[in-house]
């Protein structure tokens, strides 16, 4: 069967001889553990430009045919990884060097969605994961257009994308109009609920196949522990975290609540479509609303960009910058003429941000339909982080390809946004005066703990809540209850309206839909951070962490290039120990230190309120 699989797929296999069944195999060896790795490497470099070629297609062109093609790669690549990683097993006792061992362990953990061996179930797998990251691409809300001023009583219909939608709730106004777009969204993934109860099923099947007891498990033994060590890690860096983030959430719940009097308890749960994002897990867009000190002077980068008349390639080539500026390369000419930039007008894509190598051999590119703004300025420098650890490992065997974990590939743009300061802003023509004095600051960290703190506590429960369904401790029927269950104990907010188990709200997440896993975000909080430290350090910054950009700095940049080649050759306490100069352990107090002053000034301003919820 191997040997047919194989074949089908264009690879190599020995054949076996007809003999060879009532010949014990001999015993493996640590040269046949090599030879065994050497060859993975050969063929999952080949399977994996296919699948990443036919995902790019689909993700840029989103129809039938590109989404059934990309599910046939898919389900080529999920039949031969769940081969070798049985395969592999022969070698679980054997002694060999660190490197083989270390790719033997990346490839029982590598799959985000392991399939049945059953060639059926596993075409069935590819096809529902396929298609739920259609459906999320192409969702469009068609309801009556009242927020476009259109006259309901002709009952015209208006179909609205999710930039549309959310352009609704980022401008804040009426309390209806921002409730019928987070409605509308989210009655957009209705559809998949069938759909995805099918995928846990199949895919936990797959998963126990290859050693573990579900998805989840799975999941979570992908970071140099025990997969129960490694939930208790992030509920103690939840932990260190969490009342800062009260802190902030006690404040903004006041200043929404004199907003809408009357529309929900001031001392209880915040509604989640009154905090300008979609899924309320960056609240930037409600800082004119909760600015602390008004008139002061602020930084209106959007403001700045227009003026300076950036386009979106513009917008790109400033983020290109920054890096070149601590020493590394410019990205290849083949990433201007293959990403993304633009949402095109003559087909569906899917516009959620994300970084490419499609061939595993620099072929870099950015998929996004970039707005010029402050937010994707961000965007630009997160997604850039990806690339750019993409082009210093790709020449690693393709199993070592990968970050430290995937907490390490997210946090590295993340670190890079925080030397976008003030003064980095002022030498790139983008600011003209910068802040003066402490309450200029405390702006500044508002506005940055909007985007930095609020979501936290998200990017912990959303795989929580997958990890309680993957397991069997949320049961189907229980779907959308323990989803906003969860988002009442971590972030303190509420569905806004009355909601159901013919609702699947989870799947209005990209990631969700995506099966993409999402406690790396949570992680990459802690870790950005941690390296901004560490990385201002190197450049021998002795002010406050808050006040520190690496810009231009090629010590730090040595620091970061040396990290970012080890890949995933090393568990990830070593390349944590690279870039912080010792350091082997995730730690959350970089993160308080950096906004210090903004917790200080929370809890004055908190005193005549009723915290908590």
């Amino acid at each position: 069967m191997v040997f047919s699989l194989l074949l089908s797929l264009g690879l190599s296999a020995a054949p076996v001889p007809a003999s060879s069944a009532s010949v014990p195999a001999p015993a493996a060896s640590p040269e046949d553990a090599r030879a065994f790795v050497a060859n993975l490497n050969v063929d999952l470099k080949r399977l994996y430009t296919r699948a990443s070629t036919a995902d790019w297609v689909k993700s840029t062109y989103i129809t039938d045919d590109t989404e059934r093609n990309s599910a046939a790669m898919s389900e080529d690549v999920m039949a031969y990884v769940g081969t070798a990683i049985k395969d592999s097993l022969k070698y679980k006792n054997v002694k060999v060097d660190p490197e083989t061992a270390r790719m033997l362990y990346l490839l029982r953990v590598s799959q985000s969605l392991p399939a049945p061996t059953d060639a059926a179930r596993r075409a069935e797998l590819a096809a529902i994961a396929a298609k739920l990251e259609g459906l999320y691409g192409k969702g469009k809300y068609c309801g009556k257009d009242y927020l476009a001023g259109k006259d309901e009583a002709n009952d015209k219909r208006h179909c609205r994308d999710l930039q549309d939608l959310e352009a609704v709730l980022a401008r804040g106004g009426r309390y209806e109009d921002q409730l019928e777009a987070w409605e509308g969204w989210h009655s957009t993934s209705r559809e998949m609920r069938p759909m995805y109860e099918r995928l846990v099923s199949l895919s936990n099947e797959g998963a126990r196949e290859i050693g573990f007891n579900d998805l989840g498990e799975l999941w979570r033994g992908g970071y140099d522990l025990p997969p129960a060590d490694f939930e208790k890690e992030t509920d103690r860096l939840w932990n260190q975290l969490k009342p800062l983030y009260d802190d902030l959430h006690c404040y903004v719940r006041a200043q929404l609540a004199r907003k809408y009097p009357g529309k929900f308890d001031p001392h209880g749960l915040i509604p989640a479509h009154l905090l300008g994002n979609m899924w309320a897990q960056e609240w930037t867009n409600l800082y004119p609303l909760v600015e602390p000190y008004k008139g002061q002077s602020s930084l209106d980068v959007t403001a700045a960009l227009k003026a300076a008349h950036y386009d979106e390639k513009k917008l790109v080539r400033l983020g290109e910058s920054f890096f070149t500026s601590l020493g590394l390369d410019p990205l290849p000419e083949s990433f201007w003429e293959r990403s993304q930039f633009r949402k095109p007008k003559d087909r569906e894509v899917v516009c959620h941000a994300s970084a490419w190598d499609v061939t595993y051999s620099n072929d870099l590119r950015i998929k996004m339909c970039l707005k010029v703004d402050e937010e994707d300025l961000s965007t630009v420098h997160h997604e850039l982080g990806h690339a750019y650890y993409y082009m210093q490992y790709y020449k690693l065997p393709v199993l070592l390809q990968q970050g430290a974990n995937d907490g390490f590939h997210e946090a590295i743009g993340d670190a890079i946004t925080l030397s976008i300061t003030p003064e980095y802003l002022k030498k790139i023509g983008l600011a003209k005066a910068l802040p003066k004095d402490d309450r200029a600051l405390i702006n500044v960290q508002m506005h940055d703990a909007l985007e930095k703190i609020a979501f936290v506590p998200f990017s912990r429960m959303v795989d929580q809540w997958r990890w309680d369904v993957f397991s069997g401790k949320t049961s189907p029927n229980e779907y959308n209850r323990h989803w906003w269950e969860l988002r009442a104990k971590y972030q303190g907010l509420a569905a806004p309206g009355l909601r159901s188990e013919l609702d699947f709200d989870p799947g209005a997440k990209y990631h969700v839909a995506a099966n993409v896993p999402y406690i790396r975000y949570f992680l990459a909080r802690i870790l950005q951070f941690q390296f901004h430290r560490a990385l201002c350090r190197a450049a021998g910054h002795t002010g406050p962490i808050y006040t520190c950009s690496i810009y231009g700095n090629k010590v730090a940049g040595e620091r970061l290039r040396s990290m970012l080649a080890m890949g995933a050759s090393k568990p990830w306490p070593d390349a944590l120990a690279a870039i912080t100069g010792g350091e082997r352990e995730l730690d959350a107090s970089a993160i308080l230190e950096y906004f210090a002053p903004l917790q200080k000034w929370l809890k004055e301003q908190n005193k005549s309120q009723v915290c908590g919820w």
